[in-house]
Formats: structure tokens, sequence, C-alpha cells
């Protein structure tokens, strides 16, 4: 791979960028507002001493003593002392303080100071060097320049330049060593969360995926732990679903097949040929509630289940669920019971909450012994309508309670039976009618409830009702 190309490649020059742009803002900002620092303060110690030097020189002049004057001045100033004459038209010079006269005697400060008739400073080039001149006229048509050299200055200013060049390399060297560095290491993590990825996309849930920053990447790896958790349960349910739902339909398919294998090769008497067919009649309705039930679990999945929602009112399903199950009770031996409180009207789908009573009312008649009495009651909770199926029977182990609700799960022991579905699409249609179902168990006491959304109490029940289509989507 080209380095370039790296997440660690582009933040290390993404980070030697920034540092040039800095070291070059430093360059532009600080070496000008320096050099000018320098110079201004090299003017302004030249102002300074002008007056005084104007006084003395205009005192030498007087005292026939220019020349004296002037060294005296430019040993005090440590500047070139230089005196121009303009009695004569053209400013020419009077007395210089250095032995080198060339240079100074059209020097642009003393031209404009003359013509301004006051004084001026300023900066002027000469050969290779710079300096700092200031030129202010004097008694008797005489003017005075005073120039210092910027030599030193501006040689420090060079010092400084040259010191940010060498400081600046080196921390665009040190920023590409410790930004490539660091960007390796962050992206090391990136690339553990694409193995990651790609495990996990593979079918591959046995990893953890861990990270221990507290950064946005550490947050990223924890979705991702969350995501594997969530896809394994998934898988492992997935699996147990085909498990579960191809032992469902084989048992009774090899016992249909048993029983007419000896049916053709059997001379049966009828008796026992009615109790062969009886017999079957039973596991093809086993295989048809298997279908049923795992056409209902595709249609939630899939989010297709068909609802209306309308006003029900709960005691007269309660009422209903016990005549449809009277003989089934008196069969085993157990007493059904109904307590309608108030008769709660409940919004939700008929059909759909039948469906749910039955396997409620089923669970309780299936998974409790003989003697056992069950009982159907309503009421309200808040904004909610409840119908609870309780039994006195010996309740459900503690271990087994987290997993009643789940698909395919029996509760182990004698009394197990069925596919499992039944509560766990019961839970399902609850949901989905904006409702819940809720489990309630100790020793000798076993309540399921199903709550639903409360209707209008003031909505007749015999008026016709509008009822919409619910479309459930699930995420």
């Amino acid at each position: 791979m080209n380095p370039l190309r790296s997440v660690g490649g582009r933040l290390s020059l993404a980070l030697a960028i920034v540092v040039a742009l800095a070291l070059a803002l430093v360059y532009l900002i600080v070496v000008p507002s320096l050099q000018r620092h320098l110079v201004d303060a090299k003017l302004n110690q030249l102002r300074g001493s002008a007056g005084i030097v104007a006084q003395e020189v205009s005192t030498g002049i007087q005292q026939f003593r220019a020349d004296d004057a002037v060294r005296d001045a430019a040993d005090t100033t440590s500047a070139r002392v230089v005196v121009y004459t303009t009695n004569f038209g053209t400013p020419r010079v009077f007395s210089d303080s250095s032995s080198r006269s060339a240079g100074v005697q059209t020097d642009p400060i003393m031209l404009r100071a003359i013509k301004r008739h006051r004084q001026v400073s300023g900066t002027v080039d000469r050969g290779e060097q710079r300096y700092a001149e200031v030129a202010r006229p004097i008694e008797g048509g005489y003017t005075l320049l005073l120039s210092g050299s910027l030599r030193d200055s501006l040689g420090s200013i060079d010092l400084v330049r040259r010191r940010l060049l060498i400081a600046g390399l080196i921390a665009l060297g040190a920023s590409l060593v410790v930004g490539y560095g660091a960007a390796s290491v962050f992206a090391r993590r990136i690339r553990r969360l694409e193995r990651a990825a790609d495990r996990i996309a593979g079918g591959d849930f046995s990893q953890e995926v861990a990270d221990a920053g507290t950064d946005e990447v550490g947050e990223l790896a924890r979705a991702f732990e969350r995501m594997r958790q969530r896809l394994a349960g998934l898988e492992r349910a997935r699996r147990e679903f085909i498990a579960n739902a191809s032992h469902e339909l084989r048992t009774p398919l090899f016992s249909l097949g048993g029983f007419l294998e000896l049916l053709e090769n059997e001379d049966l008497d009828a008796e026992t040929q009615r109790e062969f067919l009886g017999t079957m009649r039973e596991q093809v309705d086993r295989l048809g509630k298997l279908a049923t039930d795992l056409l209902d679990l595709s249609r939630v999945d899939a989010g297709r289940m068909h609802l209306e929602a309308e006003p029900l009112d709960l005691g007269a399903l309660a009422r209903a669920l016990t005549e449809e199950f009277r003989a089934r009770a008196l069969a085993c031996d157990h007493e059904l019971d109904v307590v309608d409180r108030a008769s709660p009207i409940a919004v939700a789908d008929e059909e759909r909450v039948f469906q749910i009573g039955r396997a409620l009312v089923e669970n309780a008649l299936v998974h409790t012994p003989p003697g056992t009495s069950v009982t159907l009651s309503t009421g309200r909770r808040a904004s909610s309508a409840v119908l609870t199926v309780e039994d006195d029977g010996p309740g459900i182990p503690p271990g087994d309670q987290p997993h009643v609700f789940e698909r395919f799960y029996r509760v182990e022991g004698a009394s197990a039976s069925g596919s499992g579905l039944g509560l766990a699409i019961a839970r399902e249609l609850a949901v989905l009618m904006g409702g819940t179902l809720e489990l309630s168990t100790r020793p000798g006491r076993t309540m399921l409830a199903l709550v639903l959304p409360l209707a209008q109490r003031d909505a007749p029940l015999d008026r016709d009702t509008e009822a919409f289509h619910v479309e459930t989507v699930r995420t």
C-alpha cells in the first residue's frame, strides 16, 4: 500500500502541513515585526539625540570648532554625524565625523529635511548596508544628519531567521515522525475493527470486539461489540429455530408414517383402526397448528401482520374463552372461572386477542396438574385494559422464567408439551397492538397478564366502528 494512501501517512502529512503553515505564519509575522521594532528603536535613539547634538554642533560652528563638535557628537551617539551647508544653493558637506564622505553628498533624508524645513527620519541603503538616519535643519543655514548603521540589528534578524528555519525543519521532521507513529497506532485500531467487521460479515461471532480507548474509535468498537452480541444472539436463534422447527415437523410426520405403514401392512380390527385414525388426526392437527404458528411468526418478522384496531370488551371475550375451554377443562379435571371487573374496553384486534387468550388458557391447562383452578379476570390499570389468566399450579421454576417467551422454549418436566411457540407469538402480537404480556409467578401461583390500550368508556359497543389497518415493521 502507498504510505500516503494509508491513514497514518495522511494524518502525519496533514500534521506536517499544519506545522509548516504555523511556522510560515510565525516567520511572516515575527521576523518583520522584530525587524521593524529594532529599526524603530534605532530611529528613536537618533531622534532623542538629534536635538542635543544640534545645539552642540551649532555652538561649535559659532566657535569655529565644528569638526571637534561633530567628532564629540559621533562618540556620544555612536552614529555618524554630518553637517551640511546650504549657503551656496546646493547642499555640500561642511563637516563629517567619518573620513569617508562618499555616499552622503546626496543623502535622501538630508534632502527631505532641507526641502521641508523640519526634522525628517528614515532608513537608507548605501552599498550593501542599511542605515537609520535623522536629519534636521540648524541655525545659520546648516543641516545636521545623524546616520546609524543597522548592521548589528539586522544581523540579529538574520540570526533569528536562520534559527527559525532550523527549528522549523526540526519541527517538521518531528511532526512527521510523531504524527506517523501516532497515526499508525490509530490506524492499527481501525484495522482491528476492520478485521472484526470481516469476521462478523463471515459469520464468526466468537471473538470479542475490544478497544480500551475512550475516543470515537473506542465508542465505535463498543458499538461493534453490541452488534456482534446481537448478531450472535440472532444466529443462535436462527439455528435453534431451524432445529426446533425441523424436530417439531419430523416427529408428527414420522408418527403419521408409522401409522400409515401399520394400516397398510397389518390386519387390524375396526376399533384399532379408529384408534389409529384418531391418533393420526391429532398429529395432523398438531402439524396444522405448527404451520399456522410458523406462518404467524413469519408475518410478524416480515412486518406484514394485518391487524384491525377496534373497541373490544375484554369481559365478553373472557366469558367466550371460558365457554370454549370448559369441556376441555372438565376433561382435565380443572376448574375454570371468570372474574369480570367492570368489563374494560380495549382497543385491539379481536381475532388476535382471542388467539392470545387461547394460548394463555391452554398454557395454564396443560402445565398445571389435575385438580387445580384456572381463573380469567379483567380489570383496568391506569390507561390500560388487562386480561389475566391465573392458576394455582406449582409455578414456573426461577431458571425458566426469563425464557418462557422465547421461541420453541419449553419448561423441562413431565408436563412440557407443545411446540413452544404459543407464548412467543402471544407476546409478539401484544406488542404489535401497543400492549404487552407480563408474567408473575411464585410457588402455588402463576399469572399471565395481557395489557392493552384502554378505549374511551363512552364509545358505544353496538355502533359501527371504523377499523384501520396496522402495518408493522420490525427493526
